[in-house]
């Protein structure tokens, strides 16, 4: 609208206004005499201006071209940049990832899809929220990344890193496993002043709970129970 106004010759403060009024919907309330007056000088047509009282809303151009570029840059990484693209974008959206059935493979996954698919409307919110990471972790899997299991010396306690090409889950996306207790974790990890899981729990403060979590997806399976040697 702007440009055009400019081009017809109406002053460049006066259509800049004018764009702002009709693409917001307000020409009804806000055009003046003076805006109609301008535009008629300079030979603008009767059906353009009659078509500024009918527009309810415009999306600027320049907001458009930015929208189209940041799509373009996100779609250029998950072409060429897939594991990078999707480790930042779970460690941004990591809410409602159910790691125990990823962990199980592919199969598990689209197993898990269609059972939610097949509740239809009776799928909760939660399970709609679930359904849609499935579905990116199933593309990811179709992609033929790997996703190793979590693993204490080698995941972030928020991240999702990438490792060598592959995606390595972090040990915050664990159920019952917050995020102050998956830092606390890292930070004891980082020390190292541990050689048993009873000294992973004392030096880190977590619970019993998040330490039978992080067991039973083999992810303190490098160490033992305790400290006292077994001859059997």
């Amino acid at each position: 609208i702007m440009t055009y106004l400019i081009y017809k010759g109406v002053p460049k403060k006066m259509a800049f206004k004018i764009m702002e009024i009709v693409r917001k919907g307000k020409a009804k309330k806000l055009l003046t005499e003076e805006h109609l007056k301008t535009m008629r000088e300079n030979n603008v047509p009767e059906w353009y201006i009659d078509s500024c009282y009918k527009i309810k809303y415009m999306f600027p151009k320049a907001h458009a071209a930015a929208y189209m570029i940041a799509a373009l840059r996100l779609g250029w990484y998950k072409v060429h940049k897939p594991v990078e693209f999707y480790a930042a974008y779970f460690t941004v959206r990591s809410e409602d990832i159910e790691v125990e059935t990823i962990l199980k493979g592919h199969e598990a996954v689209k197993k898990r899809i269609n059972d939610i698919k097949l509740l239809g409307n009776a799928a909760g919110v939660k399970e709609k929220s679930v359904l849609e990471n499935l579905n990116i972790f199933n593309e990811i899997m179709c992609r033929g990344i790997e996703i190793p299991p979590i693993d204490l010396r080698k995941s972030h306690s928020r991240k999702f890193l990438v490792e060598d090409g592959k995606l390595r889950l972090p040990i915050g996306i664990l159920p019952g496993v917050g995020e102050k207790a998956a830092a606390d974790i890292q930070k004891a990890i980082e020390a190292g002043n541990f050689i048993s899981i009873d000294d992973l729990q004392i030096e880190s403060g977590v619970s019993k709970t998040v330490i039978e979590m992080l067991k039973s997806v083999g992810a303190l399976s490098f160490l033992p129970d305790t400290n006292q040697m077994s001859f059997f």
